[in-house]
């Protein structure tokens, strides 16, 4: 076969080589195009797999039920506090449940802590011990809140990393006191930093772990109590809310929905208001995956344009040298060349540049993950305030190549050389060779 022939590759490699700028800028074409594919996947897979691991945390076994503000208009003015979310009696209710292995339960309140003459404002968390896992905390020193805790609601607490630091710089916070409103309580343990979570769905709001303060959950009912009071200019206003979240664990993988489902009825049947959310990790997670597809599949098609350009570039390129080798041409064929044999020749210069552009996209793939953290780094040295206020999963995501990524980018790369080339080709073959033979 003519195209096969090492005479033919020879001649279209040296063709190339005769023009190297105007060849450099048609393989660049072509490179922008293979490299954009790679990037732009890799980008995309490491998105989707953050997400993912978001997801993951909360469980696929879980079920988590929080507490939400019910809407202004279902709120009817009465006097009082406003009473609404979940309740110790939805828990007992859920408890009976067959398939629930166990409840764990939370309540949140922002509050001001205070140790001498330093002070920090975070969130008093009242739970049990089973949400040092379920919240994927680590210890620093000390312990966490324990069931003998729960049972004599012990006055203790356990202290975030930054709430730790801020109230205690430089000293061991073990044994020493905090205060919040006219109430103190022992530090018997500080956890270790933990990266925020970011919001997950629409009834999932991103969390800070590192300014907690952790109590029992009954040591806050007793202390505390469920009623809250905010003092606005001009008004005194209440709520009252016995839990901020339930999160059930159940011990079959393959009930988690329909458990999901029996829970959300009962508690339809007990609330008037809309003041709970149902969440379900393994729903989110599937949901997740199903957006990843149609995520990577919009991004390649993105990518995928700039190869098309590339090929575009190589179509122009081969039309001027077709213009340019006319009398070339016509003494090829009046030597005994073949039409089979003009369109080879001019084939295999353009699957040369596609391929040179093939391979050095590629390489450039590979760069992705440096350059980008290159590129993070330098955006947060020259403009670190815009930088702190990207979400979290931009700031930390890293790029993840795709292994199927390289051979398709590299394949649309040839296959967009040949299709594009084969006009070019085609017309000088077609040249009448006397009419080429004249042509100056």
């Amino acid at each position: 076969m003519r195209f096969l022939s090492w005479r033919t590759w020879a001649l279209g490699i040296k063709s190339v080589m005769l023009h190297p700028l105007r060849s450099a800028l048609t393989v660049l074409g072509i490179f922008i195009g293979v490299s954009s594919v790679i990037w732009l996947l890799a980008i995309g897979e490491g998105i989707s797999r953050k997400a993912q691991e978001q997801i993951a945390s909360l469980g696929a076994e879980n079920i988590i039920i929080r507490t939400v503000k019910p809407p202004a208009d279902q709120v009817v003015q009465r006097r009082g506090p406003l009473v609404y979310g979940l309740t110790r009696d939805d828990y007992q209710r859920l408890l009976a449940l067959p398939a629930v292995e166990q409840i764990v339960r939370v309540r949140e309140i922002r509050r001001t802590f205070l140790s001498g003459r330093y002070k920090i404002d975070g969130r008093l968390v009242g739970c049990e011990p089973e949400y040092l896992e379920l919240a994927h905390l680590e210890m620093e020193q000390g312990r966490f809140i324990t069931h003998l805790d729960l049972a004599t609601e012990a006055t203790v607490c356990v202290l975030a990393a930054e709430v730790a630091r801020q109230l205690f710089p430089g000293q061991d916070p073990l044994g020493q006191t905090v205060r919040f409103d006219d109430k103190y309580l022992v530090v018997v343990g500080v956890t270790k930093p933990r990266t925020p979570s970011a919001g997950i769905g629409g009834s999932l709001a991103a969390e800070d772990y590192n300014y907690d303060v952790y109590i029992p959950i009954t040591t806050l009912w007793k202390r505390v109590g469920d009623t809250i009071v905010y003092a606005r200019p001009g008004s005194i206003e209440g709520e009252v809310v016995e839990l901020s979240q339930m999160t059930i664990r159940v011990a079959d993988l393959d009930a988690v929905e329909q458990v999901a489902q029996i829970a959300s009825d009962i508690l339809a049947r007990e609330h008037v208001l809309s003041d709970y959310a149902v969440v379900v990790p393994k729903e989110l997670l599937r949901q997740a995956q199903n957006t990843k597809m149609l995520f990577m599949v919009f991004m390649g098609l993105i990518a995928a344009i700039s190869l098309v350009v590339g090929g575009i570039g190589i179509m122009n390129i081969m039309l001027a040298t077709v213009t340019e080798r006319t009398r070339e041409i016509g003494i090829r064929r009046a030597l005994g060349a073949k039409r089979m044999d003009i369109i080879s020749q001019f084939l295999v210069e353009t699957v040369v540049l596609s391929v040179a552009g093939g391979l050095t996209g590629v390489l450039g793939g590979f760069t992705c993950r440096p350059l980008m953290g290159l590129i993070r780094a330098g955006v947060q040295r020259w403009m670190g305030e815009a930088f702190n206020s990207l979400p979290e999963v931009i700031r930390t995501v890293e790029p993840v190549l795709v292994p199927g990524s390289i051979p398709l980018a590299f394949g649309i790369s040839v296959a967009v050389g040949v299709i594009f080339g084969l006009y070019p080709a085609y017309r000088a073959a077609m040249m009448d060779p006397v009419e080429a033979l004249r042509h100056e």
